[in-house]
Protein backbone atom coordinates (compact mmCIF):
# COMPACT_ATOMS: atom_id res chain seq x y z
CA UNK A 1 0.00 0.00 0.00
CA UNK A 2 2.88 2.42 0.88
CA UNK A 3 4.48 1.56 -2.61
CA UNK A 4 1.51 2.11 -4.46
CA UNK A 5 0.52 5.36 -2.57
CA UNK A 6 4.60 6.45 -3.34
CA UNK A 7 4.30 5.64 -7.11
CA UNK A 8 0.74 7.65 -7.05
CA UNK A 9 1.99 10.45 -5.67
CA UNK A 10 5.40 10.53 -7.64
CA UNK A 11 3.37 10.42 -10.90
CA UNK A 12 0.67 13.05 -9.94
CA UNK A 13 3.47 15.13 -8.74
CA UNK A 14 5.46 14.79 -12.27
CA UNK A 15 2.22 15.53 -14.23
CA UNK A 16 1.18 18.26 -12.34
CA UNK A 17 5.29 19.72 -13.17
CA UNK A 18 5.10 18.49 -16.29
CA UNK A 19 1.72 20.40 -17.10
CA UNK A 20 2.09 23.68 -15.90
CA UNK A 21 5.44 23.55 -18.28
CA UNK A 22 3.22 22.35 -20.86
CA UNK A 23 0.82 25.31 -20.17
CA UNK A 24 3.57 27.86 -20.55
CA UNK A 25 4.35 27.06 -23.80
CA UNK A 26 1.27 26.78 -25.10
CA UNK A 27 0.72 30.55 -23.51
CA UNK A 28 3.61 31.42 -25.73
CA UNK A 29 1.96 30.21 -29.11
CA UNK A 30 -1.31 31.46 -27.95
CA UNK A 31 0.48 35.07 -27.67
CA UNK A 32 1.84 34.30 -31.05
CA UNK A 33 -1.38 33.25 -32.86
CA UNK A 34 -2.54 36.55 -30.91
CA UNK A 35 -0.40 39.02 -32.69
CA UNK A 36 -2.76 39.01 -35.70
CA UNK A 37 -5.52 40.72 -33.57
CA UNK A 38 -3.14 43.24 -32.68
CA UNK A 39 -2.04 43.73 -36.51
CA UNK A 40 -5.72 43.90 -37.61
CA UNK A 41 -6.37 46.65 -35.04
CA UNK A 42 -5.57 50.33 -34.54
CA UNK A 43 -2.52 50.84 -33.33
CA UNK A 44 -2.67 53.22 -30.07
CA UNK A 45 -1.18 56.47 -30.72
CA UNK A 46 -0.73 57.10 -26.85
CA UNK A 47 2.21 55.58 -25.30
CA UNK A 48 -0.12 54.47 -22.50
CA UNK A 49 -2.56 53.33 -24.88
CA UNK A 50 0.69 50.68 -26.32
CA UNK A 51 1.94 49.95 -22.94
CA UNK A 52 -1.85 48.40 -22.03
CA UNK A 53 -1.73 47.17 -25.12
CA UNK A 54 1.13 44.94 -24.38
CA UNK A 55 0.21 43.95 -20.95
CA UNK A 56 -2.99 42.79 -21.77
CA UNK A 57 -1.47 40.53 -24.78
CA UNK A 58 0.39 38.98 -22.30
CA UNK A 59 -1.83 39.17 -19.08
CA UNK A 60 -4.76 38.20 -21.13
CA UNK A 61 -3.53 35.06 -23.12
CA UNK A 62 -1.35 34.03 -19.76
CA UNK A 63 -4.76 34.12 -17.74
CA UNK A 64 -6.78 32.49 -20.53
CA UNK A 65 -4.45 29.22 -21.30
CA UNK A 66 -3.38 28.65 -17.55
CA UNK A 67 -6.99 28.55 -16.32
CA UNK A 68 -8.13 26.51 -19.07
CA UNK A 69 -5.43 24.06 -18.07
CA UNK A 70 -6.57 24.57 -14.56
CA UNK A 71 -10.32 23.87 -14.82
CA UNK A 72 -9.33 20.99 -17.50
CA UNK A 73 -6.53 19.31 -17.33
CA UNK A 74 -5.21 19.76 -13.70
CA UNK A 75 -8.09 17.71 -12.77
CA UNK A 76 -7.52 14.77 -14.65
CA UNK A 77 -4.00 14.48 -13.80
CA UNK A 78 -5.86 12.57 -10.89
CA UNK A 79 -8.13 10.42 -12.19
CA UNK A 80 -6.39 9.17 -15.39
CA UNK A 81 -4.02 6.28 -14.54
CA UNK A 82 -2.25 6.37 -17.84
CA UNK A 83 0.81 8.96 -18.37
CA UNK A 84 0.64 8.87 -21.66
CA UNK A 85 -3.11 8.83 -22.45
CA UNK A 86 -2.96 11.42 -20.25
CA UNK A 87 -0.45 13.48 -22.34
CA UNK A 88 -2.20 12.29 -25.40
CA UNK A 89 -5.24 13.97 -23.86
CA UNK A 90 -3.46 17.46 -23.37
CA UNK A 91 -1.78 17.08 -26.99
CA UNK A 92 -5.74 17.12 -28.33
CA UNK A 93 -7.09 19.96 -25.78
CA UNK A 94 -3.74 22.31 -26.93
CA UNK A 95 -4.56 21.40 -30.65
CA UNK A 96 -7.97 21.89 -30.55
CA UNK A 97 -7.52 24.74 -28.27
CA UNK A 98 -5.00 26.71 -30.73
CA UNK A 99 -6.99 25.81 -33.92
CA UNK A 100 -10.17 27.56 -32.43
CA UNK A 101 -7.83 30.40 -31.69
CA UNK A 102 -6.74 30.67 -35.41
CA UNK A 103 -10.50 30.33 -36.48
CA UNK A 104 -11.37 33.28 -34.27
CA UNK A 105 -8.34 34.98 -35.56
CA UNK A 106 -10.15 34.75 -39.32
CA UNK A 107 -13.43 35.66 -37.67
CA UNK A 108 -12.00 38.95 -36.39
CA UNK A 109 -9.60 39.45 -39.59
CA UNK A 110 -12.77 39.03 -41.99
CA UNK A 111 -16.00 40.58 -40.32
CA UNK A 112 -14.29 41.79 -36.81
CA UNK A 113 -16.11 39.75 -34.70
CA UNK A 114 -15.08 36.68 -32.20
CA UNK A 115 -16.50 33.38 -32.46
CA UNK A 116 -20.44 32.70 -31.89
CA UNK A 117 -22.34 30.04 -32.94
CA UNK A 118 -23.96 32.80 -35.92
CA UNK A 119 -20.12 34.08 -36.83
CA UNK A 120 -19.35 29.99 -36.92
CA UNK A 121 -21.82 29.63 -39.59
CA UNK A 122 -20.89 32.54 -41.21
CA UNK A 123 -17.57 31.50 -41.73
CA UNK A 124 -18.39 28.13 -42.58
CA UNK A 125 -21.36 28.83 -44.89
CA UNK A 126 -20.82 27.77 -48.72
CA UNK A 127 -21.20 31.68 -49.42
CA UNK A 128 -18.83 33.15 -47.37
CA UNK A 129 -15.67 31.66 -50.46
CA UNK A 130 -13.32 34.20 -48.97
CA UNK A 131 -13.68 33.26 -45.11
CA UNK A 132 -13.84 29.58 -46.53
CA UNK A 133 -10.71 29.88 -48.46
CA UNK A 134 -8.36 31.02 -45.05
CA UNK A 135 -10.36 28.57 -43.39
CA UNK A 136 -8.93 25.54 -45.44
CA UNK A 137 -5.12 27.13 -45.30
CA UNK A 138 -5.96 26.61 -41.15
CA UNK A 139 -7.43 23.17 -41.54
CA UNK A 140 -4.18 22.20 -43.34
CA UNK A 141 -2.06 23.65 -40.61
CA UNK A 142 -4.10 21.37 -38.05
CA UNK A 143 -1.96 18.45 -37.94
CA UNK A 144 1.31 20.58 -37.64
CA UNK A 145 -0.11 22.09 -34.65
CA UNK A 146 -1.07 18.56 -33.50
CA UNK A 147 2.55 17.23 -34.27
CA UNK A 148 4.21 20.04 -32.25
CA UNK A 149 1.81 19.70 -29.47
CA UNK A 150 3.32 16.25 -29.94
CA UNK A 151 6.77 17.21 -29.98
CA UNK A 152 6.18 19.33 -27.27
CA UNK A 153 4.49 17.07 -24.96
CA UNK A 154 7.41 15.20 -25.30
CA UNK A 155 10.16 16.97 -24.90
CA UNK A 156 8.83 18.74 -21.81
CA UNK A 157 8.61 15.47 -20.24
CA UNK A 158 12.31 15.18 -21.27
CA UNK A 159 13.67 18.21 -20.07
CA UNK A 160 11.29 18.93 -17.13
CA UNK A 161 13.87 18.39 -14.38
CA UNK A 162 16.06 20.58 -16.27
CA UNK A 163 13.69 23.04 -16.48
CA UNK A 164 12.61 23.03 -13.03
CA UNK A 165 16.40 22.86 -12.06
CA UNK A 166 16.74 26.80 -13.74
CA UNK A 167 14.51 28.53 -11.07
CA UNK A 168 12.39 30.57 -13.93
CA UNK A 169 8.96 29.02 -12.94
CA UNK A 170 8.24 31.65 -10.80
CA UNK A 171 9.76 35.09 -12.49
CA UNK A 172 7.90 33.98 -15.36
CA UNK A 173 4.55 33.62 -13.57
CA UNK A 174 5.25 36.91 -11.74
CA UNK A 175 5.46 38.43 -15.32
CA UNK A 176 2.40 36.55 -16.25
CA UNK A 177 0.37 37.95 -13.02
CA UNK A 178 1.75 41.73 -12.98
CA UNK A 179 0.91 42.51 -16.29
CA UNK A 180 -2.77 40.52 -16.20
CA UNK A 181 -3.13 42.95 -13.26
CA UNK A 182 -1.57 46.01 -14.68
CA UNK A 183 -3.60 45.72 -17.73
CA UNK A 184 -7.06 45.37 -15.84
CA UNK A 185 -6.36 48.57 -13.24
CA UNK A 186 -5.04 51.01 -16.57
CA UNK A 187 -8.69 49.66 -17.81
CA UNK A 188 -10.24 50.73 -14.75
CA UNK A 189 -8.89 54.17 -14.71
CA UNK A 190 -9.42 54.32 -18.53
CA UNK A 191 -12.71 53.22 -18.10
CA UNK A 192 -13.61 55.73 -15.56
CA UNK A 193 -11.73 58.71 -17.32
CA UNK A 194 -13.04 57.80 -20.48
CA UNK A 195 -9.45 57.32 -21.99
CA UNK A 196 -10.31 55.84 -25.48
CA UNK A 197 -6.91 55.16 -26.53
CA UNK A 198 -7.09 52.12 -23.32
CA UNK A 199 -10.93 51.72 -23.87
CA UNK A 200 -11.01 51.02 -27.61
CA UNK A 201 -8.90 48.05 -27.19
CA UNK A 202 -11.73 46.08 -25.36
CA UNK A 203 -12.99 44.04 -27.50
CA UNK A 204 -9.58 43.00 -30.05
CA UNK A 205 -8.95 39.57 -27.75
CA UNK A 206 -11.14 36.98 -27.40
CA UNK A 207 -13.52 36.44 -24.10
CA UNK A 208 -12.09 39.67 -22.67
CA UNK A 209 -13.82 41.10 -19.93
CA UNK A 210 -11.77 43.84 -18.57
CA UNK A 211 -12.63 44.93 -15.02
CA UNK A 212 -14.66 48.15 -14.44
CA UNK A 213 -14.79 49.42 -10.87
CA UNK A 214 -16.57 52.97 -10.72
CA UNK A 215 -18.99 52.43 -7.88
CA UNK A 216 -15.70 51.19 -5.68
CA UNK A 217 -13.61 54.29 -6.66
CA UNK A 218 -16.62 56.63 -5.99
CA UNK A 219 -17.02 54.68 -2.04
CA UNK A 220 -13.37 55.31 -1.74
CA UNK A 221 -13.33 59.26 -3.04
CA UNK A 222 -11.07 58.72 -5.91
CA UNK A 223 -14.15 59.27 -8.50
CA UNK A 224 -16.75 62.84 -8.77
CA UNK A 225 -19.69 60.77 -9.50
CA UNK A 226 -21.17 64.45 -10.81
CA UNK A 227 -17.73 65.01 -12.98
CA UNK A 228 -18.43 61.36 -14.32
CA UNK A 229 -22.28 61.69 -14.99
CA UNK A 230 -20.81 65.31 -17.17
CA UNK A 231 -18.31 63.86 -18.73
CA UNK A 232 -20.80 60.71 -20.04
CA UNK A 233 -22.75 62.88 -21.41
CA UNK A 234 -20.33 64.65 -23.50
CA UNK A 235 -18.50 61.79 -24.47
CA UNK A 236 -19.34 58.18 -26.76
CA UNK A 237 -17.49 55.49 -26.13
CA UNK A 238 -15.38 54.91 -29.33
CA UNK A 239 -12.54 56.38 -30.71
CA UNK A 240 -12.11 53.65 -33.89
CA UNK A 241 -11.26 55.72 -36.72
CA UNK A 242 -13.06 55.74 -39.77
CA UNK A 243 -12.05 56.41 -43.01
CA UNK A 244 -14.82 58.52 -44.96
CA UNK A 245 -15.04 59.06 -47.45
CA UNK A 246 -13.14 55.62 -48.16
CA UNK A 247 -11.63 57.65 -51.15
CA UNK A 248 -11.18 61.32 -52.65
CA UNK A 249 -14.46 62.19 -54.57
CA UNK A 250 -14.19 62.90 -58.34
CA UNK A 251 -16.01 65.03 -59.83
CA UNK A 252 -16.65 64.19 -63.54
CA UNK A 253 -20.24 64.71 -63.72
CA UNK A 254 -21.87 67.66 -65.07
CA UNK A 255 -22.94 69.79 -61.60
CA UNK A 256 -26.14 72.27 -61.27
CA UNK A 257 -26.54 74.76 -58.42
CA UNK A 258 -29.97 73.87 -57.59
CA UNK A 259 -31.10 74.39 -54.04
CA UNK A 260 -31.63 71.62 -51.96
CA UNK A 261 -34.86 71.83 -49.26
CA UNK A 262 -34.89 68.78 -47.21
CA UNK A 263 -37.85 68.78 -44.87
CA UNK A 264 -37.84 65.65 -41.81
CA UNK A 265 -41.98 65.63 -40.26
CA UNK A 266 -40.40 63.30 -37.09
CA UNK A 267 -42.40 60.20 -36.70
CA UNK A 268 -44.33 60.48 -39.51
CA UNK A 269 -45.09 56.90 -40.91
CA UNK A 270 -45.63 55.98 -44.52
CA UNK A 271 -49.37 55.28 -44.73
CA UNK A 272 -50.09 58.57 -43.23
CA UNK A 273 -49.74 60.30 -46.48
CA UNK A 274 -52.91 59.53 -47.67
CA UNK A 275 -55.83 61.79 -49.29
CA UNK A 276 -57.86 61.45 -45.57
CA UNK A 277 -55.06 62.09 -43.24
CA UNK A 278 -52.59 64.64 -45.59
CA UNK A 279 -54.35 65.98 -48.21
CA UNK A 280 -52.44 68.71 -49.34
CA UNK A 281 -48.97 66.59 -49.13
CA UNK A 282 -50.84 63.62 -51.19
CA UNK A 283 -51.58 65.86 -53.86
CA UNK A 284 -48.00 67.33 -53.57
CA UNK A 285 -46.68 64.30 -53.85
CA UNK A 286 -48.86 62.74 -56.79
CA UNK A 287 -46.96 65.83 -59.06
CA UNK A 288 -43.42 64.53 -57.63
CA UNK A 289 -41.41 61.89 -57.48
CA UNK A 290 -42.82 59.67 -55.10
CA UNK A 291 -41.16 56.27 -53.25
CA UNK A 292 -43.57 54.05 -51.62
CA UNK A 293 -41.66 51.46 -50.49
CA UNK A 294 -38.79 53.90 -48.36
CA UNK A 295 -37.09 52.99 -45.20
CA UNK A 296 -35.46 54.71 -42.87
CA UNK A 297 -31.93 53.48 -41.70
CA UNK A 298 -33.07 53.61 -37.81
CA UNK A 299 -35.97 53.23 -35.79
CA UNK A 300 -34.57 56.15 -33.39
CA UNK A 301 -33.33 59.77 -34.45
CA UNK A 302 -30.23 58.36 -35.87
CA UNK A 303 -32.27 57.86 -39.68
CA UNK A 304 -31.18 61.31 -39.80
CA UNK A 305 -27.47 60.22 -39.57
CA UNK A 306 -27.75 57.79 -42.51
CA UNK A 307 -30.06 60.26 -44.25
CA UNK A 308 -27.35 62.87 -44.49
CA UNK A 309 -23.93 60.54 -43.86
CA UNK A 310 -25.24 57.75 -46.31
CA UNK A 311 -23.78 55.26 -43.49
CA UNK A 312 -25.41 52.66 -40.73
CA UNK A 313 -26.17 54.29 -37.35
CA UNK A 314 -23.26 52.07 -35.75
CA UNK A 315 -20.82 54.49 -37.67
CA UNK A 316 -21.91 57.50 -35.54
CA UNK A 317 -20.11 57.44 -32.35
CA UNK A 318 -16.82 57.30 -34.44
CA UNK A 319 -18.08 59.83 -36.85
CA UNK A 320 -18.83 62.03 -34.06
CA UNK A 321 -15.56 61.47 -32.17
CA UNK A 322 -13.62 62.34 -35.40
CA UNK A 323 -15.97 65.90 -36.29
CA UNK A 324 -16.64 64.61 -39.64
CA UNK A 325 -19.15 66.34 -41.23
CA UNK A 326 -21.18 64.43 -44.16
CA UNK A 327 -19.73 64.08 -47.25
CA UNK A 328 -22.57 65.97 -48.81
CA UNK A 329 -22.58 68.97 -46.70
CA UNK A 330 -18.65 69.49 -46.95
CA UNK A 331 -19.01 69.15 -50.88
CA UNK A 332 -21.90 71.62 -50.58
CA UNK A 333 -19.97 73.79 -48.77
CA UNK A 334 -16.87 73.74 -51.31
CA UNK A 335 -19.62 74.59 -53.83
CA UNK A 336 -20.52 77.56 -51.88
CA UNK A 337 -23.83 76.74 -50.88
CA UNK A 338 -25.77 79.10 -48.43
CA UNK A 339 -27.25 77.10 -45.12
CA UNK A 340 -29.94 77.33 -43.20
CA UNK A 341 -31.11 75.12 -40.61
CA UNK A 342 -34.21 75.25 -38.78
CA UNK A 343 -35.94 73.33 -36.26
CA UNK A 344 -39.75 73.04 -34.25
CA UNK A 345 -37.63 72.24 -31.29
CA UNK A 346 -34.55 74.23 -31.91
CA UNK A 347 -32.63 71.14 -32.68
CA UNK A 348 -33.48 69.75 -29.10
CA UNK A 349 -31.62 66.52 -30.02
CA UNK A 350 -27.86 66.34 -29.56
CA UNK A 351 -27.19 64.22 -32.99
CA UNK A 352 -27.81 67.95 -34.49
CA UNK A 353 -25.17 69.83 -33.13
CA UNK A 354 -22.77 67.33 -32.37
CA UNK A 355 -22.77 65.32 -35.28
CA UNK A 356 -24.58 65.93 -38.68
CA UNK A 357 -24.22 69.64 -38.30
CA UNK A 358 -21.45 70.70 -35.92
CA UNK A 359 -19.35 73.69 -35.96
CA UNK A 360 -22.72 75.38 -38.39
CA UNK A 361 -25.20 77.85 -37.26
CA UNK A 362 -28.73 76.77 -36.41
CA UNK A 363 -31.38 80.07 -37.11
CA UNK A 364 -32.76 79.75 -33.31
CA UNK A 365 -36.23 81.00 -33.00
CA UNK A 366 -37.81 82.60 -30.02
CA UNK A 367 -41.56 80.64 -30.29
CA UNK A 368 -44.63 82.74 -29.58
CA UNK A 369 -47.54 80.22 -27.68
CA UNK A 370 -50.32 81.48 -29.94
CA UNK A 371 -48.57 79.61 -33.31
CA UNK A 372 -47.73 76.34 -33.35
CA UNK A 373 -43.49 75.65 -33.21
CA UNK A 374 -43.71 74.49 -36.63
CA UNK A 375 -45.47 77.14 -38.48
CA UNK A 376 -42.94 79.49 -36.85
CA UNK A 377 -39.98 77.54 -38.27
CA UNK A 378 -41.79 77.70 -41.55
CA UNK A 379 -41.76 81.73 -41.28
CA UNK A 380 -38.42 81.66 -40.21
CA UNK A 381 -37.02 79.96 -43.16
CA UNK A 382 -38.85 81.89 -45.16
CA UNK A 383 -37.79 85.15 -44.08
CA UNK A 384 -34.35 83.69 -44.20
CA UNK A 385 -34.52 82.07 -48.26
CA UNK A 386 -36.04 85.65 -49.18
CA UNK A 387 -32.86 87.39 -48.04
CA UNK A 388 -30.27 84.78 -49.57
CA UNK A 389 -28.30 84.14 -52.75
CA UNK A 390 -28.88 80.95 -54.60
CA UNK A 391 -27.91 78.09 -54.38
CA UNK A 392 -28.83 77.08 -50.82
CA UNK A 393 -29.20 74.11 -48.60
CA UNK A 394 -32.16 74.43 -46.16
CA UNK A 395 -32.76 71.79 -43.69
CA UNK A 396 -36.01 71.94 -41.52
CA UNK A 397 -37.62 69.43 -38.79
CA UNK A 398 -40.88 69.77 -38.09
CA UNK A 399 -41.85 68.65 -34.45
CA UNK A 400 -45.68 68.42 -34.58
CA UNK A 401 -46.31 64.53 -34.96
CA UNK A 402 -42.82 63.62 -32.76
CA UNK A 403 -44.51 65.93 -29.53
CA UNK A 404 -48.16 65.41 -30.42
CA UNK A 405 -50.81 65.40 -27.29
CA UNK A 406 -53.50 63.18 -26.02
CA UNK A 407 -56.69 65.23 -26.12
CA UNK A 408 -59.56 63.43 -24.54
CA UNK A 409 -61.41 60.79 -26.72
CA UNK A 410 -63.65 57.55 -25.92
CA UNK A 411 -62.14 54.15 -27.65
CA UNK A 412 -59.24 51.75 -26.55
CA UNK A 413 -55.91 52.51 -25.56
CA UNK A 414 -54.95 51.70 -29.59
CA UNK A 415 -57.87 53.70 -31.14
CA UNK A 416 -57.17 57.26 -28.56
CA UNK A 417 -53.40 56.66 -29.48
CA UNK A 418 -54.06 56.75 -33.76
CA UNK A 419 -56.87 59.20 -33.33
CA UNK A 420 -54.31 61.48 -31.73
CA UNK A 421 -51.97 60.86 -33.94
CA UNK A 422 -53.93 61.39 -37.07
CA UNK A 423 -55.09 64.67 -35.56
CA UNK A 424 -51.51 65.61 -35.45
CA UNK A 425 -50.68 64.44 -39.30
CA UNK A 426 -53.64 66.64 -40.43
CA UNK A 427 -52.23 69.39 -38.43
CA UNK A 428 -48.30 69.13 -39.72
CA UNK A 429 -50.08 68.58 -43.34
CA UNK A 430 -51.58 71.87 -43.11
CA UNK A 431 -47.93 73.23 -42.22
CA UNK A 432 -46.51 71.44 -45.22
CA UNK A 433 -48.82 73.21 -47.44
CA UNK A 434 -48.17 76.69 -46.11
CA UNK A 435 -43.93 75.63 -46.99
CA UNK A 436 -45.10 74.64 -50.52
CA UNK A 437 -47.29 77.87 -50.88
CA UNK A 438 -44.06 80.15 -49.84
CA UNK A 439 -42.18 78.11 -52.47
CA UNK A 440 -44.59 79.07 -55.26
CA UNK A 441 -44.99 82.75 -53.86
CA UNK A 442 -40.49 83.20 -53.64
CA UNK A 443 -40.55 81.58 -57.28
CA UNK A 444 -37.92 78.76 -55.98
CA UNK A 445 -40.55 75.69 -57.40
CA UNK A 446 -37.95 75.46 -60.31
CA UNK A 447 -34.79 76.15 -58.70
CA UNK A 448 -35.29 73.95 -55.47
CA UNK A 449 -34.70 70.32 -54.93
CA UNK A 450 -37.60 69.57 -52.39
CA UNK A 451 -37.27 66.36 -50.27
CA UNK A 452 -39.85 65.50 -47.57
CA UNK A 453 -39.61 62.49 -45.58
CA UNK A 454 -39.03 61.52 -41.98
CA UNK A 455 -36.30 60.08 -38.88
CA UNK A 456 -38.26 56.83 -38.21
CA UNK A 457 -42.16 55.70 -38.53
CA UNK A 458 -44.82 54.95 -35.34
CA UNK A 459 -45.84 52.08 -34.64
CA UNK A 460 -49.25 51.55 -32.95
CA UNK A 461 -48.60 47.81 -31.80
CA UNK A 462 -49.61 46.23 -35.18
CA UNK A 463 -46.85 43.68 -34.14
CA UNK A 464 -48.90 42.41 -31.42
CA UNK A 465 -45.57 42.62 -28.47
CA UNK A 466 -46.62 45.58 -26.73
CA UNK A 467 -44.24 48.82 -28.97
CA UNK A 468 -45.61 51.86 -29.47
CA UNK A 469 -44.05 54.58 -31.08
CA UNK A 470 -40.57 54.16 -32.02
CA UNK A 471 -37.25 52.88 -31.08
CA UNK A 472 -38.51 49.05 -30.12
CA UNK A 473 -37.83 46.87 -32.58
CA UNK A 474 -37.49 46.41 -36.61
CA UNK A 475 -40.87 46.07 -38.21
CA UNK A 476 -41.49 48.33 -41.23
CA UNK A 477 -44.27 50.37 -39.08
CA UNK A 478 -41.15 52.24 -37.57
CA UNK A 479 -38.74 51.96 -40.03
CA UNK A 480 -41.09 52.72 -43.23
CA UNK A 481 -41.17 56.36 -43.86
CA UNK A 482 -42.95 58.71 -47.12
CA UNK A 483 -39.96 59.69 -49.71
CA UNK A 484 -41.42 62.83 -51.61
CA UNK A 485 -38.61 64.36 -54.08
CA UNK A 486 -39.37 67.45 -56.01
CA UNK A 487 -36.31 67.76 -58.42
CA UNK A 488 -36.65 70.48 -61.41
CA UNK A 489 -36.59 68.63 -64.99
CA UNK A 490 -37.78 65.35 -63.51
CA UNK A 491 -41.28 64.13 -64.18
CA UNK A 492 -43.66 62.96 -61.83
CA UNK A 493 -43.62 59.14 -61.11
CA UNK A 494 -44.37 56.84 -58.59
CA UNK A 495 -41.66 54.42 -57.80
CA UNK A 496 -42.32 50.99 -55.86
CA UNK A 497 -39.11 49.59 -55.48
CA UNK A 498 -36.92 49.30 -52.13
CA UNK A 499 -35.06 52.35 -51.04
CA UNK A 500 -33.44 53.52 -48.34
CA UNK A 501 -32.60 56.78 -46.41
CA UNK A 502 -28.60 55.84 -47.30
CA UNK A 503 -29.74 56.68 -50.73
CA UNK A 504 -30.68 59.98 -50.71
CA UNK A 505 -26.82 61.53 -50.37
CA UNK A 506 -25.48 59.36 -52.70
CA UNK A 507 -27.92 60.45 -55.41
CA UNK A 508 -27.90 64.36 -54.62
CA UNK A 509 -24.17 63.83 -54.80
CA UNK A 510 -24.43 61.64 -57.72
CA UNK A 511 -27.34 63.88 -60.18
CA UNK A 512 -26.87 67.19 -58.74
CA UNK A 513 -23.45 68.02 -57.48
CA UNK A 514 -20.94 65.83 -60.31
CA UNK A 515 -19.86 63.16 -58.00
CA UNK A 516 -18.52 60.48 -60.26
CA UNK A 517 -16.71 58.25 -57.66
CA UNK A 518 -18.70 54.56 -57.01
CA UNK A 519 -20.80 55.37 -54.43
CA UNK A 520 -19.22 52.51 -52.19
CA UNK A 521 -16.09 54.89 -51.43
CA UNK A 522 -18.60 57.03 -49.64
CA UNK A 523 -21.54 55.83 -48.73
CA UNK A 524 -23.68 51.73 -47.66
CA UNK A 525 -26.51 53.03 -50.29
CA UNK A 526 -26.67 53.31 -53.81
CA UNK A 527 -28.80 56.18 -56.46
CA UNK A 528 -32.48 56.00 -55.15
CA UNK A 529 -33.44 56.05 -59.00
CA UNK A 530 -32.04 52.52 -59.57
CA UNK A 531 -34.75 50.36 -59.49
CA UNK A 532 -32.28 47.09 -59.47
CA UNK A 533 -33.98 44.59 -56.69
CA UNK A 534 -31.58 45.03 -53.89
CA UNK A 535 -31.04 41.89 -51.78
CA UNK A 536 -31.52 43.72 -48.23
CA UNK A 537 -32.60 47.10 -46.67
CA UNK A 538 -30.13 47.95 -43.53
CA UNK A 539 -31.46 49.36 -40.48
CA UNK A 540 -30.58 49.67 -36.71
CA UNK A 541 -28.74 51.46 -34.30
CA UNK A 542 -25.18 51.69 -32.23
CA UNK A 543 -26.14 47.97 -30.67
CA UNK A 544 -27.97 46.36 -33.35
CA UNK A 545 -28.15 45.72 -36.95
CA UNK A 546 -31.22 44.89 -39.28
CA UNK A 547 -31.06 43.29 -42.43
CA UNK A 548 -34.55 43.57 -43.98
CA UNK A 549 -35.37 41.56 -46.78
CA UNK A 550 -38.47 40.49 -48.63
CA UNK A 551 -39.66 37.62 -46.09
CA UNK A 552 -37.65 38.02 -43.51
CA UNK A 553 -35.83 40.73 -40.42
CA UNK A 554 -32.55 39.30 -38.88
CA UNK A 555 -31.35 41.21 -36.24
CA UNK A 556 -27.99 40.60 -34.97
CA UNK A 557 -26.43 42.48 -31.82
CA UNK A 558 -22.89 43.35 -31.67
CA UNK A 559 -21.69 40.21 -30.26
CA UNK A 560 -23.44 38.53 -33.19
CA UNK A 561 -26.49 36.72 -31.44
CA UNK A 562 -29.16 37.18 -33.51
CA UNK A 563 -32.87 36.60 -33.85
CA UNK A 564 -35.20 36.32 -36.81
CA UNK A 565 -38.36 37.43 -37.74
CA UNK A 566 -40.81 36.97 -40.19
CA UNK A 567 -42.50 39.78 -42.89
CA UNK A 568 -45.20 40.25 -40.28
CA UNK A 569 -42.09 40.92 -37.69
CA UNK A 570 -43.49 37.53 -35.25
CA UNK A 571 -40.49 35.51 -34.21
CA UNK A 572 -39.17 32.64 -35.70
CA UNK A 573 -37.83 30.14 -33.84
CA UNK A 574 -36.42 27.42 -36.03
CA UNK A 575 -34.79 28.63 -38.64
CA UNK A 576 -31.44 30.18 -39.26
CA UNK A 577 -30.82 33.56 -41.47
CA UNK A 578 -29.63 33.59 -44.31
CA UNK A 579 -26.36 33.37 -44.41
CA UNK A 580 -24.84 35.29 -47.31
CA UNK A 581 -26.76 38.19 -47.05
CA UNK A 582 -25.88 38.54 -42.72
CA UNK A 583 -22.27 37.90 -43.81
CA UNK A 584 -22.64 41.58 -46.45
CA UNK A 585 -24.36 43.08 -43.78
CA UNK A 586 -22.00 42.55 -41.41
CA UNK A 587 -18.94 43.67 -43.78
CA UNK A 588 -20.58 47.05 -44.32
CA UNK A 589 -20.65 47.69 -40.71
CA UNK A 590 -16.80 47.52 -41.04
CA UNK A 591 -16.17 48.57 -44.27
CA UNK A 592 -14.96 52.13 -43.43
CA UNK A 593 -12.99 51.68 -40.42
CA UNK A 594 -9.32 52.34 -40.41
CA UNK A 595 -7.65 49.01 -39.86
CA UNK A 596 -4.16 48.24 -39.90
CA UNK A 597 -3.74 45.34 -42.92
Amino acid sequence: MVDSGNTYSERVSRLVGWGHWFAFFNIIAAMLIGTRYITQSPWPETLLGQFYLAVSWVGHFGFLVFALYLLVLFPLTFVIPSRKLFRLLSVCFGTAGLTILLIDTQAYQTINLHLTPVVWELLFSDGNREAGAGLQQLFIVLPLIFLLQLGLSEWVWRKQRKLSHKHVGRPITAIFFVSFIASHLIYVWSDAFFYNPVTSQKANFPLSYPMTAKSFMEKHGLLDKDDYLKRLAESEDSSDLVRYPYEDLRFDRRANNLNILMVSVNSLRSDALNSGSMPITTEYAANALSFTNHYSSSNNMHGIFGLLYGLPSSYAASIKAQASLPVLMSTLEDKKYNFGLFSGDNFDDDLYAETVFRGMEFTGIAFDKTKSADSQAIEAWSSWVENTNSPWFSFIELTTVDNFTFASAKGTAKEVFKKNYQASVQQVDQELGNLFAQLEEQNLVDKTIVIVTSNHGTEFNETNSNTWGASTNYSRYQLQVPMIIHWPGKLPTTYSHRSSHLDVSVTLLQDLLGVSSNPTDYSSGRNIFDERKRKWILAGDSRELALITTNQTTVIDKFGNFKLYDNMYQRVQDQSPTLPILMQGLTELQRFYIRND
